[in-house]
Protein backbone atom coordinates (compact mmCIF):
# COMPACT_ATOMS: atom_id res chain seq x y z
CA UNK A 1 0.00 0.00 0.00
CA UNK A 2 1.43 3.47 -0.83
CA UNK A 3 2.20 5.83 1.76
CA UNK A 4 -0.16 8.71 2.92
CA UNK A 5 2.62 10.96 0.91
CA UNK A 6 3.07 8.89 -1.61
CA UNK A 7 -1.05 8.76 -2.28
CA UNK A 8 -0.96 12.36 -1.70
CA UNK A 9 1.75 13.66 -3.86
CA UNK A 10 0.12 11.71 -6.82
CA UNK A 11 -3.27 12.85 -6.31
CA UNK A 12 -1.70 16.58 -6.19
CA UNK A 13 0.43 16.21 -9.27
CA UNK A 14 -1.74 13.97 -11.81
CA UNK A 15 -3.09 16.58 -14.78
CA UNK A 16 -6.68 18.14 -14.42
CA UNK A 17 -6.19 18.16 -10.33
CA UNK A 18 -8.47 17.43 -7.59
CA UNK A 19 -11.32 16.88 -10.06
CA UNK A 20 -9.45 14.26 -12.12
CA UNK A 21 -9.13 12.12 -9.15
CA UNK A 22 -12.45 11.98 -7.61
CA UNK A 23 -15.53 14.24 -7.49
CA UNK A 24 -15.90 17.78 -6.07
CA UNK A 25 -16.44 17.92 -2.59
CA UNK A 26 -15.57 13.81 -2.00
CA UNK A 27 -11.75 14.38 -3.83
CA UNK A 28 -11.21 17.23 -1.08
CA UNK A 29 -12.60 15.50 1.87
CA UNK A 30 -10.27 12.63 1.30
CA UNK A 31 -7.18 14.82 0.60
CA UNK A 32 -8.48 16.63 3.56
CA UNK A 33 -8.27 13.62 5.64
CA UNK A 34 -4.48 13.02 4.53
CA UNK A 35 -3.36 16.30 5.28
CA UNK A 36 -4.52 16.09 8.94
CA UNK A 37 -3.09 12.57 9.31
CA UNK A 38 0.09 13.48 8.09
CA UNK A 39 -0.29 16.39 11.01
CA UNK A 40 -0.83 13.97 13.62
CA UNK A 41 2.11 11.56 12.58
CA UNK A 42 4.23 14.97 12.67
CA UNK A 43 4.88 15.45 8.58
CA UNK A 44 3.15 19.47 8.66
CA UNK A 45 5.14 20.39 6.26
CA UNK A 46 4.03 17.52 3.48
CA UNK A 47 0.51 18.24 5.39
CA UNK A 48 0.90 21.86 4.34
CA UNK A 49 1.48 21.48 0.44
CA UNK A 50 -2.04 19.77 0.63
CA UNK A 51 -3.70 22.08 2.50
CA UNK A 52 -2.36 24.69 0.03
CA UNK A 53 -3.38 22.90 -3.04
CA UNK A 54 -6.95 22.71 -1.18
CA UNK A 55 -7.14 26.64 -1.20
CA UNK A 56 -5.95 26.98 -4.49
CA UNK A 57 -8.50 25.31 -5.95
CA UNK A 58 -11.28 25.37 -3.58
CA UNK A 59 -14.49 25.62 -5.96
CA UNK A 60 -15.91 28.54 -3.28
CA UNK A 61 -15.48 31.04 -0.53
CA UNK A 62 -16.53 28.70 1.78
CA UNK A 63 -14.28 25.96 1.07
CA UNK A 64 -11.34 28.05 0.66
CA UNK A 65 -12.00 29.39 4.61
CA UNK A 66 -12.33 25.62 5.26
CA UNK A 67 -9.16 24.84 4.27
CA UNK A 68 -7.67 28.18 5.62
CA UNK A 69 -8.72 26.94 8.63
CA UNK A 70 -7.56 23.39 8.74
CA UNK A 71 -4.20 25.04 7.54
CA UNK A 72 -4.11 27.22 10.87
CA UNK A 73 -4.31 24.14 12.76
CA UNK A 74 -1.65 22.36 10.93
CA UNK A 75 0.38 26.01 11.92
CA UNK A 76 -1.08 24.98 15.55
CA UNK A 77 0.79 21.26 15.24
CA UNK A 78 4.16 23.06 15.10
CA UNK A 79 2.87 25.40 18.22
CA UNK A 80 3.53 28.53 15.24
CA UNK A 81 1.00 30.81 16.86
CA UNK A 82 1.90 33.52 14.62
CA UNK A 83 1.25 31.69 11.51
CA UNK A 84 -1.67 30.08 12.68
CA UNK A 85 -3.16 33.52 13.99
CA UNK A 86 -2.78 34.55 10.01
CA UNK A 87 -4.56 31.86 8.94
CA UNK A 88 -7.59 32.34 11.37
CA UNK A 89 -7.37 35.83 10.37
CA UNK A 90 -8.34 34.81 6.87
CA UNK A 91 -11.63 32.69 7.91
CA UNK A 92 -12.27 35.47 10.10
CA UNK A 93 -12.62 38.31 6.90
CA UNK A 94 -14.52 35.33 4.85
CA UNK A 95 -17.24 35.57 8.14
CA UNK A 96 -17.25 38.98 7.58
CA UNK A 97 -18.63 38.64 4.37
CA UNK A 98 -21.45 36.89 5.45
CA UNK A 99 -22.79 38.98 7.98
CA UNK A 100 -25.91 40.23 6.06
CA UNK A 101 -26.65 36.75 4.93
CA UNK A 102 -26.08 34.68 8.71
CA UNK A 103 -25.47 37.51 11.09
CA UNK A 104 -25.38 35.29 14.27
CA UNK A 105 -23.23 32.66 12.96
CA UNK A 106 -21.40 34.80 11.10
CA UNK A 107 -20.57 37.01 14.63
CA UNK A 108 -20.03 34.07 16.34
CA UNK A 109 -18.09 32.77 13.87
CA UNK A 110 -15.75 35.19 14.18
CA UNK A 111 -15.36 35.00 17.69
CA UNK A 112 -15.03 31.06 17.90
CA UNK A 113 -11.72 31.59 14.83
CA UNK A 114 -10.30 34.28 17.13
CA UNK A 115 -10.29 32.02 20.37
CA UNK A 116 -8.83 29.01 18.34
CA UNK A 117 -6.16 31.23 16.96
CA UNK A 118 -5.90 31.68 20.92
CA UNK A 119 -5.60 28.96 22.31
CA UNK A 120 -2.25 27.63 19.75
CA UNK A 121 -0.75 30.76 21.04
CA UNK A 122 -1.26 30.53 24.67
CA UNK A 123 -0.15 26.66 23.93
CA UNK A 124 2.99 27.43 22.79
CA UNK A 125 3.34 29.96 25.28
CA UNK A 126 2.55 33.22 23.59
CA UNK A 127 0.91 34.69 26.23
CA UNK A 128 0.67 37.94 24.77
CA UNK A 129 -0.54 37.37 21.68
CA UNK A 130 -3.03 34.62 23.48
CA UNK A 131 -4.61 37.21 25.53
CA UNK A 132 -5.01 39.71 22.69
CA UNK A 133 -6.99 37.24 20.72
CA UNK A 134 -9.03 36.17 23.45
CA UNK A 135 -9.90 39.92 24.17
CA UNK A 136 -10.78 39.79 20.17
CA UNK A 137 -12.90 37.03 20.41
CA UNK A 138 -15.04 38.38 22.60
CA UNK A 139 -15.23 41.38 21.32
CA UNK A 140 -16.53 40.23 18.13
CA UNK A 141 -18.62 37.52 19.63
CA UNK A 142 -20.39 40.07 21.22
CA UNK A 143 -21.53 42.20 17.95
CA UNK A 144 -23.66 39.11 17.66
CA UNK A 145 -27.45 40.77 16.68
CA UNK A 146 -30.51 39.93 18.51
CA UNK A 147 -32.01 37.52 18.58
CA UNK A 148 -28.87 36.00 20.17
CA UNK A 149 -28.22 32.80 19.80
CA UNK A 150 -24.89 32.70 21.89
CA UNK A 151 -25.15 34.75 25.04
CA UNK A 152 -22.67 37.22 26.50
CA UNK A 153 -22.18 35.21 29.35
CA UNK A 154 -20.47 32.63 27.29
CA UNK A 155 -18.25 35.03 26.22
CA UNK A 156 -17.48 36.47 29.67
CA UNK A 157 -16.89 32.89 31.00
CA UNK A 158 -14.37 31.88 27.87
CA UNK A 159 -12.41 35.39 28.41
CA UNK A 160 -12.46 35.04 32.76
CA UNK A 161 -11.36 30.98 31.69
CA UNK A 162 -8.97 32.16 29.25
CA UNK A 163 -7.32 35.27 31.35
CA UNK A 164 -6.94 33.10 34.52
CA UNK A 165 -4.89 30.87 32.74
CA UNK A 166 -2.69 33.86 31.24
CA UNK A 167 -2.70 34.81 34.38
CA UNK A 168 -1.27 31.58 35.66
CA UNK A 169 1.03 30.69 33.23
CA UNK A 170 2.64 34.28 34.00
CA UNK A 171 2.60 33.21 37.70
CA UNK A 172 -0.29 35.63 38.97
CA UNK A 173 -1.46 33.92 41.39
CA UNK A 174 -4.26 36.72 42.79
CA UNK A 175 -5.06 37.43 38.65
CA UNK A 176 -6.25 34.04 37.86
CA UNK A 177 -7.86 33.35 41.17
CA UNK A 178 -9.69 36.49 40.34
CA UNK A 179 -9.82 35.54 37.09
CA UNK A 180 -11.29 31.82 38.34
CA UNK A 181 -13.99 33.70 40.30
CA UNK A 182 -15.65 35.87 37.39
CA UNK A 183 -16.07 32.44 35.62
CA UNK A 184 -17.78 31.10 38.60
CA UNK A 185 -19.90 33.71 38.94
CA UNK A 186 -20.44 33.72 35.06
CA UNK A 187 -22.05 30.39 35.07
CA UNK A 188 -24.13 30.77 38.17
CA UNK A 189 -25.58 33.56 36.51
CA UNK A 190 -27.09 31.83 33.33
CA UNK A 191 -27.95 28.14 34.24
CA UNK A 192 -28.68 27.33 30.72
CA UNK A 193 -25.35 28.55 29.59
CA UNK A 194 -23.71 26.65 32.65
CA UNK A 195 -24.73 23.17 31.51
CA UNK A 196 -22.80 22.20 28.96
CA UNK A 197 -20.09 24.52 30.19
CA UNK A 198 -19.83 23.05 33.80
CA UNK A 199 -17.45 20.64 32.91
CA UNK A 200 -14.62 22.99 31.69
CA UNK A 201 -14.72 24.62 35.12
CA UNK A 202 -12.56 22.01 37.00
CA UNK A 203 -9.95 21.86 34.04
CA UNK A 204 -9.55 25.73 34.41
CA UNK A 205 -9.08 25.29 38.94
CA UNK A 206 -6.81 21.90 37.92
CA UNK A 207 -4.94 24.64 34.97
CA UNK A 208 -4.49 27.20 37.68
CA UNK A 209 -3.60 24.87 40.53
CA UNK A 210 -0.63 23.79 38.08
CA UNK A 211 0.64 26.33 37.26
CA UNK A 212 0.74 27.95 40.49
CA UNK A 213 2.64 25.27 42.21
CA UNK A 214 -0.51 23.85 44.29
CA UNK A 215 -0.07 19.94 42.87
CA UNK A 216 -2.44 18.43 44.93
CA UNK A 217 -5.41 20.44 44.05
CA UNK A 218 -3.93 20.15 40.50
CA UNK A 219 -4.57 16.35 40.87
CA UNK A 220 -7.87 16.62 42.62
CA UNK A 221 -9.52 18.88 40.34
CA UNK A 222 -8.23 17.54 37.16
CA UNK A 223 -9.20 14.20 38.31
CA UNK A 224 -12.48 15.11 38.83
CA UNK A 225 -12.87 16.77 35.99
CA UNK A 226 -11.92 13.75 33.63
CA UNK A 227 -14.73 12.20 35.25
CA UNK A 228 -17.29 14.21 34.18
CA UNK A 229 -18.68 12.92 30.76
CA UNK A 230 -17.35 14.74 27.39
CA UNK A 231 -13.62 15.29 29.54
CA UNK A 232 -12.97 11.76 29.39
CA UNK A 233 -12.11 11.89 25.32
CA UNK A 234 -10.40 15.53 26.01
CA UNK A 235 -6.64 14.90 25.41
CA UNK A 236 -5.38 18.22 26.63
CA UNK A 237 -7.10 17.44 30.07
CA UNK A 238 -5.07 14.08 30.37
CA UNK A 239 -2.20 15.82 29.42
CA UNK A 240 -2.25 18.31 31.85
CA UNK A 241 -3.53 15.34 34.47
CA UNK A 242 0.09 13.59 33.05
CA UNK A 243 2.23 17.11 33.82
CA UNK A 244 0.71 16.63 37.60
CA UNK A 245 2.12 13.32 37.73
CA UNK A 246 5.30 14.33 36.28
CA UNK A 247 6.03 17.09 38.80
CA UNK A 248 4.88 15.36 41.64
CA UNK A 249 7.84 12.49 40.62
CA UNK A 250 4.88 10.05 40.15
CA UNK A 251 6.69 9.17 37.06
CA UNK A 252 4.99 5.37 35.65
CA UNK A 253 1.57 7.23 36.14
CA UNK A 254 2.50 10.11 34.05
CA UNK A 255 4.14 8.15 31.52
CA UNK A 256 0.95 6.10 31.26
CA UNK A 257 -1.11 9.16 31.17
CA UNK A 258 1.01 11.19 28.52
CA UNK A 259 0.07 8.02 26.72
CA UNK A 260 -3.62 8.18 26.86
CA UNK A 261 -3.34 11.71 26.16
CA UNK A 262 -1.19 10.93 22.76
CA UNK A 263 -3.77 8.22 22.00
CA UNK A 264 -7.40 10.53 22.06
CA UNK A 265 -5.28 13.36 20.36
CA UNK A 266 -7.07 11.99 17.15
CA UNK A 267 -8.61 15.44 15.83
CA UNK A 268 -7.30 18.55 13.83
CA UNK A 269 -8.19 21.04 16.84
CA UNK A 270 -6.12 23.06 19.24
CA UNK A 271 -6.14 20.14 22.13
CA UNK A 272 -4.95 17.60 19.62
CA UNK A 273 -2.48 20.67 17.80
CA UNK A 274 -0.64 20.62 21.10
CA UNK A 275 -1.53 17.42 22.80
CA UNK A 276 -0.45 14.79 20.41
CA UNK A 277 3.32 16.81 19.56
CA UNK A 278 3.84 17.31 23.21
CA UNK A 279 2.87 14.20 24.88
CA UNK A 280 4.70 12.00 21.99
CA UNK A 281 8.02 14.00 23.17
CA UNK A 282 7.15 13.42 27.02
CA UNK A 283 7.06 9.41 25.66
CA UNK A 284 10.34 10.15 23.77
CA UNK A 285 12.44 11.36 26.54
CA UNK A 286 11.70 15.04 26.30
Amino acid sequence: MKSIAIFAAAVLAAPGGLGAQEQGDTARRALQRQANQLDRDGKTAEARVIFQRLIDEAPDPAAKAAAQRAMAMSYGFDGDCANAVKYEQLVIAYWVTREQAEPQNAFYQQGEMANEAARVCIDAGDLDAAEKWYREGARLGNLEPAPRTHPRSLWDFRTAHALARIAARRGNRAEAERQVALARQALEGDSVMARPQERFYPYLVGYVALYTGDLAKAETELTRGLAMRGNDEDPFQHYLLALTYERQGRAEQAKAMYQKAHDLATGHNPPAAFTRPAARKKLDGG
